[in-house]
């Protein structure tokens, strides 16, 4: 086995209190919200602007990096922004002011994974092909920070209050733009000797276009997830250490895999899997509308949180990293960001808060599952669509 590149342990760190920031965010900032007065559909829409930025951030701050900003000068500044905006939590409650800062968060949140997929794939695929299983100990990293703040965060809440969520949300931050200066420099993160090949060419084929429409569709599923998750448990009776240990489940299924992802990746093809994860998230959202009170149900459809997100997301960076090598990677991981997770996650805040608003939050589970179904069909038509590619022309 060759040697494990240099600043692994520098990744895992950032990863782990990157992770832990998203582990707070997303469980109890809709509950946050709800406390300051905002209604279900003003608490969709805000929490949607983390979405929104990733339409824009992730490919400007891959963009800038391409062309020379180099990806860990650009990570240390987001995360010195980021630290800035969540600072603000501190002293606005505001509707607007709630927003301006929650959008300023996650503009500069915008780099830090795109910035850092891209310099540890670059490591990690330095010597021929992509190592998915160092990948994947790395990756878990991200993993353990959220498990670690989503039920020690619940914890703290239930006992001091949500009125103690601004403050978790900057000492995360401020420990993260600490983490960013481990970051090693040089190597993979030097400035480009020349002008980088446009991305648009690589866009325009059908199984690049084809994978992008099913990470879309069943992250679109997710959304449900990560804005009104919480809100759903909290509507059915639930305290929020139970909250916390609910979203912990999901977490802990997904650090099992990748831990041995090397091993299962391997096993299979990555749209393969991405076929999977698209008939576990309808599973497992369907599960979740229709548990009603029962925690074993809840349990159960967390689990699959290790098909829906972990093994979805490791196939997706195989296969970014297959169609975006090179000088490509940095906006590859953006547009991964962009297309998989910021339109989709705008579309499914907006709509998952009107829908919850009219028809109940039941609902938008249910129609989380079908996107999921949707995400299938789309992950068979790519692997149709690159096998074709791949075919050798006949004589």
């Amino acid at each position: 086995m060759s040697a494990a590149p240099s600043g692994l342990r520098a990744f895992g760190a950032v990863w782990f209190v990157y992770f832990a920031g998203i582990g707070l965010f997303n469980p109890y900032a809709p509950l946050w919200f709800k406390e300051l007065g905002f209604s279900t559909l003003l608490i969709g829409a805000v929490a949607s602007l983390q979405s929104w930025t990733r339409v824009v951030a992730p490919y400007g701050w891959g963009w800038w990096a391409d062309h020379g900003g180099g990806r860990v000068r650009l990570i240390r500044l987001a995360a010195a922004i980021a630290l800035a905006a969540a600072a603000g939590y501190l002293v606005v409650r505001g509707e607007w002011t709630v927003a301006a800062c929650t959008a300023a968060l996650f503009l500069a949140n915008g780099a830090i994974v795109p910035l850092s997929e891209a310099a540890l794939a670059a490591r990690l695929s330095a010597s021929g092909g992509f190592d998915a299983r160092r990948y994947g100990r790395v990756r878990v990293w991200g993993s353990l920070g959220f498990v670690v703040a989503v039920v020690a965060g619940g914890a703290l809440l239930q006992r001091a209050g949500i009125g103690l969520f601004p403050l978790q949300v900057c000492a995360i931050y401020t420990v993260l733009l600490a983490t960013s200066f481990r970051l090693p420099q040089g190597g993979t993160d030097a400035a480009p000797t020349s002008a980088p090949p446009p991305v648009l060419p690589v866009l325009r084929q059908p199984a690049v276009a084809w994978f992008f429409a099913s990470v879309a569709l069943t992250v679109l599923g997710h959304t449900a997830l990560y804005a009104f998750f919480s809100l759903l448990l909290d509507a059915r009776g639930y305290e929020k250490s139970a909250v916390g240990a609910l979203w912990a489940v999901s977490v802990l299924a997904e650090i099992v895999f990748f831990w041995f992802q090397g091993h299962a990746l391997g096993r299979f093809d990555a749209y393969r899997w991405l076929q999977w994860a698209g008939l576990a998230s309808a599973a497992r959202f369907a599960l979740t509308a229709a548990a009603g009170g029962s925690t074993a149900l809840l349990v159960a459809a967390q689990l699959l949180h290790a098909l829906t997100f972990a093994a979805h997301h490791a196939a997706s960076i195989v296969l970014v990293s297959r169609h975006f090598p090179g000088a490509l990677r940095t906006r590859g991981q953006a547009l991964y960001s962009v297309l998989g997770y910021g339109i989709p996650g705008v579309l499914g805040g907006l709509a998952g808060g009107w829908v919850a608003e009219h028809h109940g939050l039941d609902t938008v589970f249910w129609l989380a599952a079908l996107a999921g179904l949707g995400g299938t069909a789309a992950a068979f038509e790519a692997s149709i669509c690159d096998a074709a590619d791949t075919k050798p022309a006949s004589d």
